[in-house]
């Protein structure tokens, strides 16, 4: 890739970054793909810079990536992420005066495959909430984790990030640091709201034996915890409760957004909770509505 390939990727991640303050691995992707790009532009003979790109390069360049072996292709999403930092560039380029014409214009997107989000029941959900030992500082914990993580549908990463001052008790809110900093307000509901009020009181100050931090969940050995330990502790909690489904931390946010559209919720209120910056991320549980009107219509319906 050359100097001014190179410069003009570092003006688009940093106005991107300023502007519509992507995280930090969705940029460093997009960067990533735009590099590869570039790097093939110039050595595929074609001799054009980013800046000089013409539609059938693009169309070369897919085609390129769709003939090498099966093994070595890019998948569907990746494909996807590749068009999105393309289409996100030549805007760029067309809004500063870069470029006349945008060369993604005419360019289709590849078909995502369609793909459901692993989730749990509501008998599942309880099971594994009653299943650690509230009676030990670590059990109380994980039961306050698990009971937040289900009520606010966090990121695993928000959970594990979380400040107490953050946490708003009284009004029965968490104040939520998620993808690209931006901030969302969740409710609780009053189950979450008690056991973290129990956990903070009880075995917090345990956990901590007299030292101090900010962060909401502590360790014993008094400090935060990581991703991988607090999936560690949600498998042993499923294996407790008897879930032999594959599980993990994220599943739980599924079962969040699953449920709240089996009772009701509409698709928008879920995306702002869940902190989705676009629409068509939450659409993955519009099958859950569908579903749903298909056992309704089935028990009720006299020709169902």
């Amino acid at each position: 890739m050359n100097s001014v390939d190179a410069k003009l990727l570092d003006q688009f991640c940093d106005a991107l970054w300023l502007e519509d303050g992507l995280a930090k691995n969705t940029l460093a992707a997009y960067r990533s793909d735009l590099a590869l790009f570039a790097d093939w532009l110039a050595t595929s003979g074609c001799g054009h810079s980013l800046i000089a790109v013409e539609a059938h390069d693009i169309k070369a360049y897919l085609a390129h990536l769709h003939d090498r072996p099966r093994a070595e292709q890019p998948k569907a999403s990746s494909q996807r992420r590749l068009q999105a930092a393309l289409r996100r560039l030549y805007r760029f380029l067309l809004a500063h005066g870069g470029v006349h014409s945008d060369p993604m214009l005419n360019i289709e997107q590849p078909r995502m495959p369609q793909r459901f989000p692993r989730t749990l029941s509501e008998a599942d959900v309880e099971n594994l909430l009653a299943a650690p030992d509230v009676g030990r500082p670590i059990g109380l914990r994980d039961r306050a984790m698990l009971e937040l993580l289900y009520a606010a549908g966090l990121r695993v990463s928000e959970l594990v990030k979380l400040r107490l001052f953050e946490l708003n008790l009284g009004d029965g809110v968490v104040r939520v640091l998620g993808k690209g900093d931006k901030t969302r307000l969740v409710p609780l509901g009053e189950i979450a709201v008690d056991w973290l009020t129990r956990y903070l009181h009880e075995a917090r100050p345990a956990l901590l034996k007299g030292g101090s931090g900010d962060e909401v969940f502590v360790s014993a050995r008094r400090s935060g915890l990581s991703r991988q330990m607090f999936w560690t502790r949600i498998k042993r909690h499923a294996a407790t409760a008897g879930i032999t489904k594959p599980i993990s931390p994220h599943v739980l946010r599924h079962a969040f957004a699953t449920h709240l559209i089996n009772h009701g919720a509409d698709l928008r209120v879920v995306q702002l909770l869940l902190g989705h910056a676009d629409i068509s991320t939450t659409q993955i549980y519009t099958h859950v509505a569908r579903e749903r009107l298909k056992q309704l219509h089935a028990t009720h319906h006299p020709r169902g």
